[in-house]
């Protein structure tokens, strides 16, 4: 290893996270002390939330479900549009929910089965998979959000770009950053914001929602599920690691990093907190972002945290054959499992 690799590695590596997992501290006041020092890193969330005041824009009827695009207030000054998917048969009335949270790419039409311009895409889904397409079918209500940088979410310059899949999170980020705010935070507390519409909707069984991310996805998925107990259950798609063996490792965007995030724990802590509520990994062996050796020493960890929990069986995985990319099927069915104990249903 050359000598600033090498310096680099001890660095982050003798980072004291002090608020790591311990066996010696009972679960809820390890879990409280963490989700707290979570929440400061990430820069804190509004001590009272906005008023969603929420605006239908479109309403389309697609091949057995209804697809919304609604537009909600998340901060003060801010608005996010998402996509509500309605099914037509729906696995109960009223039916437990997901919120699907999409990576980088062009935004929530890319999980909806949608070219950016909103026309209906024939061709290859992509990393994606259209895999909020896909929880509908299943007969989940779906909110899929547009992600700040993303789609119709980006600063002038980007849009005026005329590349669909140009985002704005570095200068987003940056801003953030220098006002003592994280990409992450902002993207997981306009999360909260959509659950918290989610559950003003009659078709939706406001206790049984859970959360499905991939890539930066599934950095809001997780650490959104870790921080807000009204979520039931998590998927962690091509994202749940160790900081060491992933982001550190190589270029990754700016919205990735939480500054002083290793001076309170590794990623599979974080993601810990979610416990004793499900939680299931995706990781494909060919994974060049978030690879399965660190895939593998997160799952140990989480094993351990979710022990100590009482839950033991509630974190599972799947290791596919696959890339950077949505695996799909076993999570679907876990989920099925964990929102209304369906085994599986097409």
């Amino acid at each position: 290893m050359e000598p600033l690799e090498q310096y680099m590695k001890q660095l982050t590596d003798s980072a004291p996270r002090s608020s790591a997992f311990r066996t010696d501290i009972p679960y809820g006041q390890w879990r409280a002390g963490l989700a707290a020092g979570l929440a400061r890193r990430l820069g804190g969330f509004p001590e009272r939330p906005a008023q969603l005041q929420p605006i239908l824009m479109e309403r389309t009827i697609c091949n057995g479900y209804t697809r919304e695009r609604i537009e909600i207030t998340t901060y003060e000054g801010l608005r996010m549009p998402l996509y509500l998917l309605i099914p037509e048969q729906p696995l109960s009335s009223p039916a437990p929910a997901v919120l699907a949270i999409h990576g980088h790419g062009y935004g929530s039409r890319e999980i909806t089965g949608l070219q950016p311009d909103g026309s209906d895409r024939e061709g290859d889904p992509g990393l994606h998979k259209d895999f909020a397409v896909s929880l509908v079918k299943r007969g989940f209500v779906v909110a899929a959000p547009e992600l700040l940088g993303f789609g119709d979410r980006r600063l002038v310059e980007d849009l005026a770009s005329g590349e669909p899949g140009r985002n704005s999170c570095f200068r987003l980020s940056s801003a953030l950053l220098m006002a003592g705010q994280t990409m992450a935070g902002y993207r997981i507390y306009e999360t909260m914001r959509a659950l918290d519409y989610l559950q003003t909707r009659e078709e939706v069984r406001s206790e049984r929602i859970g959360i499905m991310g991939i890539s930066g996805g599934g950095l809001v998925a997780g650490f959104t599920a870790a921080l807000d107990e009204r979520i039931a259950c998590a998927v962690v798609s091509g994202y749940a690691n160790t900081f060491a063996d992933s982001i550190l490792t190589r270029n990754h965007c700016l919205d990735n990093y939480i500054p002083g995030i290793l001076l309170e724990a590794e990623m599979p802590d974080l993601l810990g907190l979610i416990a004793p509520r499900g939680l299931f990994l995706e990781s494909g062996d060919a994974d060049h972002l978030f690879g399965p050796d660190g895939v593998k020493l997160a799952l140990a960890r989480l094993q351990q945290i979710y022990t100590a929990s009482g839950s033991g069986g509630q974190v599972e995985a799947d290791f596919f054959a696959g890339g950077h990319e949505i695996h799909g099927e076993p999570a679907f069915a876990w989920l099925l499992k964990q929102l209304c104990g369906t085994e599986s249903q097409t």
